[in-house]
């Protein structure tokens, strides 16, 4: 599977969320996110995108989510919505955009009647968004059989200080 994500936030509320899946977006090879309503905007400045990820995604402000649908990408709302896919049941798709629901609502109806696929994590009680945005991502990477792993991986994404190994 190659890698075409794009994550669409609906009226995200908390710029530490925010921050947050722009570091996870960095970590797993989102190419880029946008987001509605206002509430983001007026926070951003407190952050937790410690990476900068945000200097080479793009995080942009839309009107409308159904209007940065990437070309060819399949639309996957994540969600608790009665009827969804369960995530471990779920097949992501190639090109996927995924749109999540606010800390403290839910996704509009017309995003949910345009979607490709609804999937819901299987917690008990809801998740944090920044960590649903986690938990979909790894799901989407664990369910590639082409990703990248090892040692050269491993050197290449730890900090600077970490330099401990595995000894046999």
């Amino acid at each position: 599977m190659s890698n075409k994500t794009t994550i669409g936030l609906v009226n995200p509320k908390s710029p530490s969320n925010v921050g947050s899946i722009m570091r996870a977006s960095g970590c797993y090879q989102v190419s880029s996110v946008f987001y509605t309503g206002s509430r983001y905007t007026h926070a951003a400045k407190f952050h937790t995108d410690t990476k900068n990820a945000s200097a080479t995604i793009p995080l942009s402000e839309t009107d409308s989510l159904l209007s940065c649908v990437p070309k060819g990408a399949k639309i996957v709302c994540v969600d608790l919505v009665e009827g969804a896919t369960s995530l471990p049941e779920f097949k992501h798709p190639e090109n996927a955009y995924y749109i999540f629901g606010p800390e403290d609502g839910t996704i509009d109806q017309e995003l949910i009647d345009n979607a490709d696929a609804v999937v819901y994590v299987p917690t008990i009680g809801c998740m944090n968004l920044a960590a649903t945005v986690n938990v979909v991502l790894y799901d989407r990477l664990a369910k590639n059989t082409d990703r990248r792993e090892g040692d050269e991986l491993i050197k290449s994404s730890r900090d600077t200080n970490n330099k401990v190994k595995m000894n046999n």
